[in-house]
């Protein structure tokens, strides 16, 4: 995969993409991680990338003119020896879809992926009409850029691509990725203070303890996010188990 950041702050990426997961990724040849400061596709002598938005208001607006510019220059420039791939051209905004797990697992099967970061009052409306595939939001609240969003669903659709998690089960049993919040972990010492493991995680019953941390999983998100059971088909077995924590909790 290859990921293209389109900034105006290109050292904010630096240890990010040289660190940790990331980082090995990129070693490792997986993913190649590139950042390119928009501001050298701008068309006048100054060098600007922002204006006056028509209209009157305060604040100023992103021109179209050097991201339009800096996206086609990257469409076009693959690889030695590799056919052209249209990316997928992501523009971070408050405006834009709520980022989830299931997003960032249909974008780890994309092979190049260009992010927008914005700063100033907003965009051009252009670029969002002719030039992205996808607005994405990480939350309900306003950042003083796109930079930090960016490197929130970098790494979270990296860390989905074969090869660069050391356990390949992680992806698959973390919070979100089965519709679940994922369940507990306990580690050594078996007895920390007056504190203990569970005995099942301690019986070497591997089917038991699967369904174990099955069980507790759905405890938590029923606890901590029963939104995400929201048209969810459960299985008989999980059918029990809401109706034993139901009865839990009117005895609590």
């Amino acid at each position: 995969m290859r990921i293209d950041v389109l900034t105006l702050f290109p050292e904010m990426f630096d240890g990010v993409f040289s660190s940790s997961i990331l980082g090995k990724a990129r070693d490792k040849g997986i993913v190649a991680l590139n950042t390119v400061n928009f501001r050298d596709y701008a068309n006048n002598k100054h060098n600007t990338v922002d204006d006056y938005p028509y209209g009157g208001g305060g604040g100023m607006v992103l021109k179209p003119e050097p991201i339009f510019a800096a996206v086609e220059d990257l469409s076009v420039h693959q690889e030695e020896g590799q056919e052209p791939v249209k990316p997928r051209v992501i523009l971070m905004c408050p405006q834009g879809t709520p980022f989830t797990q299931k997003k960032a697992e249909e974008l780890s099967n994309e092979q190049h992926l260009v992010f927008i970061c914005g700063h100033y009052e907003g965009y051009d409306e252009r670029i969002r009409q002719y030039l992205v595939t996808d607005e994405l939001s990480i939350g309900d609240y306003v950042l003083t850029g796109g930079e930090l969003p960016a490197m929130v669903v970098i790494d979270s659709v990296v860390r989905l691509l074969p090869g660069v998690l050391g356990n390949e089960m992680s992806a698959v049993t973390d919070s979100f990725s089965t519709g679940l919040l994922e369940y507990p972990h306990y580690t050594r010492p078996a007895k920390f203070r007056d504190w203990e493991v569970p005995d099942m995680l301690l019986s070497g019953h591997h089917e038991n303890v699967r369904k174990w941390r099955r069980k507790e999983s759905l405890f938590r998100t029923l606890e901590r996010r029963p939104d995400l059971l929201e048209g969810r088909d459960l299985s008989k077995e999980e059918k029990t188990w809401v109706a034993e924590w139901h009865s839990r909790k009117q005895k609590e």
